[in-house]
């Protein structure tokens, strides 16, 4: 029970249509296992339902919330009906961003249109949600902050807007950390590297590219093992960072790549 009576908001917490478990859904059942009141969002509130069902099966408390980060308004009335709800808020944790499936492409090939599209997603969304959610966590002088950018911001990563959001969320996360640490907010970012979740695979099949190519071909770039992490690897990383055993640790960036990081050449 290492978030016992903490409330938690997990922004992307439904997730894409896949075979496996994306990095959201993980995360909020892992933070209601561990004692977490969770506010589960997601643009498809009926994907974040089937994640509360998830929670309510194995006796969790969580609710489903609509909200999508391109729309700021609805991320004021998020803050806000969490705080109507459970009275606080003590972890947000942002986890919206694509890449392919938003147009992305290389620098020469980007158009302005699927680069605006995103950048919105993928930094702007992060930054007005946590306008929205600071006012809070300053008045109770306590509260953690995660985003999840990507090992892309160190990795050769092909494709111009993913790479740039995601540094950009580490900027983001940096400065958070300084201009609220005053207040008691610690704020982190997680680098998730190659894993095998619905937004990374599903992407990527084609009709010359299977799912298992695709997935054996992620694996085989991976030091640690030879295969991808699962959503499961962010989510513990998630809750290490969440909890009060990281109470001194704020402006970290985490890789969680299986080694990746360290490999050179």
């Amino acid at each position: 029970m290492r978030l016992k009576d903490k409330v938690a908001i997990i922004v992307g917490g439904g997730q894409t249509p896949g075979e496996t478990m994306g990095n959201g859904r993980a995360t909020a059942i892992l933070f209601a296992r561990e004692g977490a009141k969770v506010l589960v969002v997601d643009r498809d509130i009926a994907s974040a339902q089937d994640t509360v069902d998830m929670i309510a099966k194995e006796g969790g408390v969580a609710q489903a919330a609509a909200a999508d980060v391109t729309d700021e308004t609805s991320l004021e009335t998020m803050a806000k009906d969490c705080v109507a709800k459970w009275g606080r808020i003590d972890i947000l944790h942002n986890n919206v961003g694509f890449s392919l499936a938003g147009g992305d492409a290389v620098i020469e090939d980007i158009t302005s249109e699927a680069f605006d599209r995103v950048m919105t997603v993928n930094l702007r969304g992060m930054v007005m949600t946590c306008k929205h959610v600071l006012p809070i966590m300053r008045a109770q002088r306590s509260g953690v902050i995660l985003s999840i950018s990507s090992m892309a911001v160190l990795d050769s990563y092909p494709y111009v807007t993913y790479k740039t959001s995601k540094a950009g969320v580490v900027a983001m996360s940096e400065q958070l950390a300084y201009m609220n640490a005053e207040y008691g907010i610690r704020a982190n970012v997680i680098l998730p590297g190659l894993m095998n979740t619905p937004m990374a695979i599903e992407s990527r099949i084609t009709a010359d590219k299977s799912r298992e190519e695709v997935i054996a071909d992620r694996d085989a770039r991976v030091p640690l093992g030879g295969k991808m992490g699962s959503a499961w690897d962010v989510a513990h990383a998630a809750l290490f960072l969440a909890s009060d055993e990281a109470g001194f640790i704020s402006g970290v960036t985490l890789p969680v790549d299986g080694g990746s990081a360290v490999r050179r050449g």
